[in-house]
């Protein structure tokens, strides 16, 4: 087939408006169920600190005299610790022409990139929360890091043959080891909820990556917890809520977390708590362009890692 003889098409007009539509279509994942689901805090320093505390262990032979004296029992002190505030930011730059030429799916190219990198930043903040990084205190050339919640965590922990918490000092500025890999099953998870139990914690939030989110679906739950939870929400092929012997829980997965990793938290006892709130700034401008970025300075709080539990060392396939 051929063009008709004298015909005249698109394939050689000038003057044809190009067809764009006045919509931007970003699929990019921006969800952030980590730091939508714990709290928000105010920190008053670069090194927030706050205190942990226990009751004493339980005395099976406690009996006294009638009418016995009283020596009293030493007072332990609290345990105090904290996180560094680290700061994180995300900037842009564009030229004076791009912001007044007429754009399609924007009026205001600074307005769009600042909201863009509104959204990068708070990922990258979940991110690193999330994360197994040690704090740094930072220097003149170095950059302070807040303890990531993997490297917080050491007292309810099912990990992999090999694997251990993190060590050091009270702040256990080092990662945790990775151990051998295996299966996450719901074994792993009962024994890890009965480990909290004991250790008087009782998990909400289930938190896992796609892939052990799969997993989750196809735990049984309690039998008969089927008669009483609602069917949109029992352990079935979509399940959202895991119930166990030690209560329900909400079950959650973030695709910014360490997918060998499953979380099992009490939101109560985290916070994300801002030195510097999330906030914008614009740059002196340097020739013909404008500038800025988005910087929030920030720690994650861990109120007490006891109340929080992980299996790790789980396989990602």
């Amino acid at each position: 087939m051929s063009l008709t003889s004298g015909g005249f098409g698109t394939t050689v007009a000038k003057g044809n408006r190009e067809d764009l539509a006045d919509e931007i279509y970003m699929i990019s994942p921006e969800d952030t169920p980590f730091v939508s689901a714990i709290g928000r805090g105010k920190a008053s320093a670069v090194f927030a600190e706050w205190q942990t505390d226990a009751l004493s262990a339980v005395d099976r032979t406690n009996w006294v005299l009638e009418g016995d004296d009283v020596t009293p029992t030493t007072s332990a002190p609290t345990t105090r610790i904290g996180n560094y505030c680290q700061i994180s930011r995300k900037s842009w730059a564009i030229t004076g022409t791009q912001e007044v030429v007429d754009k399609a799916g924007r009026s205001s190219e600074a307005s769009y990139q600042k909201a863009k990198r509104g959204k990068e930043l708070r990922i990258d903040i979940e991110a690193i929360a999330l994360n197994t990084q040690g704090y740094s205190a930072g220097a003149t050339d170095a950059v302070r890091k807040a303890r990531g919640l993997e490297s917080w965590l050491a007292t309810n922990t099912r990990r992999g043959a090999g694997g251990a918490d993190a060590t050091g000092a009270v702040y256990a500025p080092t990662d945790s080891t990775a151990g051998d890999m295996r299966t996450f099953t719901e074994t792993l998870l009962i024994q890890l909820l009965q480990d909290m139990r004991v250790a008087g914690a009782r998990g909400k939030l289930i938190m896992t990556g796609p892939v052990n989110r799969n997993r989750v679906s196809n735990f049984t739950g309690r039998a008969n917890t089927r008669n009483v939870v609602s069917s949109s929400e029992e352990i079935r092929g979509t399940a959202s809520l895991y119930a166990s012997d030690y209560g329900n829980l909400k079950v959650v997965d973030n695709i910014w977390q360490r997918e060998r990793s499953v979380f099992v938290l009490d939101p109560e006892y985290l916070s994300i708590d801002y030195l510097r709130p999330i906030g914008s700034e614009n740059l002196a401008k340097i020739g013909d362009s404008i500038r800025g970025y988005m910087l929030a300075e920030w720690t994650l709080k861990v109120d007490n890692e006891a109340a929080h539990g992980i299996v790790s060392d789980v396989t990602t396939t």
